[in-house]
C-alpha cells in the first residue's frame, strides 16, 4: 500500500508540474584529440582557477515506469560516485521544450540525495532498468553555470564496474547547464554568451531529441 501510494503521489506531482526548478541546457561534443585545448580554454574562463576542474567518475542508471494514462514512461536517473563515499543522487528530467525564441533547451528538473537502497526501492515500485553507463570527466563552474566535459563508458557485461573500459565514442560530451527557479529567462542569454567563447573548439546547441527520435 505504501509503495502504491508513493508511486501515485510521484506521478501526480509530475503530471501537474509541481516542480519549482527548470534546467537550461546546451550540449555539444568534441573529439578526444581536441579535448585538452577545450580544458585549457575552460580553465581560463571559469571560476576558482586554482582548484578547478573538479573530477567525477559516476555510474548513472536510468529507471523507467510505464504509466497507464500516458504514452511516455516516467524516467528517473540515479547517479552514484565510484571510488568515493557520497550519497546517491536521484534526478527527474521532464520533456525538453525547444522554443526558437529561447537560446537554450529548457526542461523541468528535480534533484535529491538518496540512500544506497534507492535502486531497490524503485524496483519495488515497479521501475525497470532502461540503461546504465559510466560518466568520467571534469566539472567547471562559472557563476551559476555548470560545465561538464565527460567521457561516456559502456558497462561490459560480466566485468566489474571499475573494469568497464569501453568508451561509447571517440569524443567527449560537453554540457553547459543552469538549474534555476521558473521565470528567470535571462539565464539563457548568459549561457549563449558563454557558449560563444568556446567556439570554434565546440559548438554548444539546443538539441531537439524529439526530432532525433531519442529519449532525453
Amino acid at each position: 500500500m505504501a509503495i502504491s501510494s508513493a508511486r501515485e503521489s510521484l506521478s501526480h506531482a509530475l503530471t501537474n508540474r509541481f516542480l519549482p526548478n527548470l534546467e537550461y541546457l546546451l550540449q555539444g561534443s568534441i573529439l578526444d584529440s581536441a579535448v585538452e585545448h577545450l580544458m585549457h580554454r575552460l580553465k581560463g574562463l571559469c571560476d576558482n582557477v586554482d582548484t578547478s576542474p573538479e573530477p567525477f567518475h559516476d555510474l548513472e542508471v536510468c529507471m523507467s515506469l510505464r504509466q497507464s494514462q500516458s504514452n511516455q514512461p516516467l524516467l528517473l536517473r540515479v547517479r552514484r560516485a565510484l571510488g568515493r563515499d557520497a550519497p546517491f543522487q536521484m534526478r527527474y528530467l521532464g520533456q525538453p521544450e525547444v522554443d526558437i525564441r529561447r537560446p537554450t533547451l529548457v526542461r523541468s528538473c528535480m534533484d535529491c540525495a538518496c540512500t544506497n537502497g534507492i535502486l531497490d526501492f524503485l524496483s519495488e515500485m515497479g521501475f525497470r532498468l532502461e540503461f546504465e553507463y559510466i560518466a568520467k570527466g571534469y566539472m567547471f563552474r562559472k557563476g551559476r553555470m555548470k560545465i561538464t566535459v565527460s567521457k561516456l563508458i559502456k558497462i561490459v557485461p560480466g566485468k566489474q564496474q571499475d573494469m568497464a573500459n569501453e568508451p561509447i565514442s571517440q569524443s567527449y560530451i560537453v554540457e553547459l547547464s543552469v538549474v534555476a527557479p521558473t521565470g528567470q529567462e535571462n539565464v539563457g542569454e548568459e549561457m549563449r554568451v558563454f557558449a560563444e567563447q568556446l567556439k570554434p573548439l565546440v559548438q554548444l546547441e539546443k538539441i531537439d531529441y524529439k526530432r532525433l527520435g531519442n529519449l532525453p
